[in-house]
């Protein structure tokens, strides 16, 4: 019986463990983040990232829909990414990083944006920068920003 709660104790713990290693570790910000070849990246195998831009879009698991500049302007995007709390890491006025901690485990989210002037649009890029699932944030976060 007592081995019963030491090896519960320490499965407990290494799980403990492994979060704070994976929150550690997510604010290590990506090498790769930015346009390529003038659009955002696509979003990995994982179902953490969702992604407007033509390459996400066969993918219902990563499809999103870009936000209508009828709707929303750069300028409105900026303030209400800051508003829900994300905070701008770079803006040149095409493309914008914001980065979005989780409250508990502090993981960091990587939100991205392309101004689109041609089609009328504004792709936008959600991803988490670690483990596999987010349980719907990063889709349910750019639900939030377009409404």
């Amino acid at each position: 019986m007592k081995w019963i709660f030491i090896v519960t104790g320490l499965l407990l713990a290494l799980g403990f463990i492994t979060f704070v290693a994976m929150a550690i570790y997510s604010h290590k910000t990506p090498a790769n983040l930015g346009l390529q070849q003038g659009l955002l990246r696509p979003c990995p195998d994982s179902p953490n990232c969702v992604c407007s831009e033509a390459h996400s879009q066969a993918s219902q698991q990563h499809a999103i829909r870009p936000i209508n500049l009828a709707d929303r302007s750069w300028v409105q995007m900026k303030s209400i990414m800051v508003a829900q709390g994300g905070v701008i890491e770079q803006d040149d006025g095409h493309y914008l990083h914001a980065t979005f901690t989780t409250p508990v485990f502090r993981y960091v989210d990587d939100v991205e944006l392309r101004l689109d002037e041609q089609q009328g649009v504004i792709h936008i890029r959600s991803a988490s920068r670690v483990g596999h699932s987010d349980f719907g944030v990063n889709r349910k976060r750019v639900e939030q920003l377009s409404q």
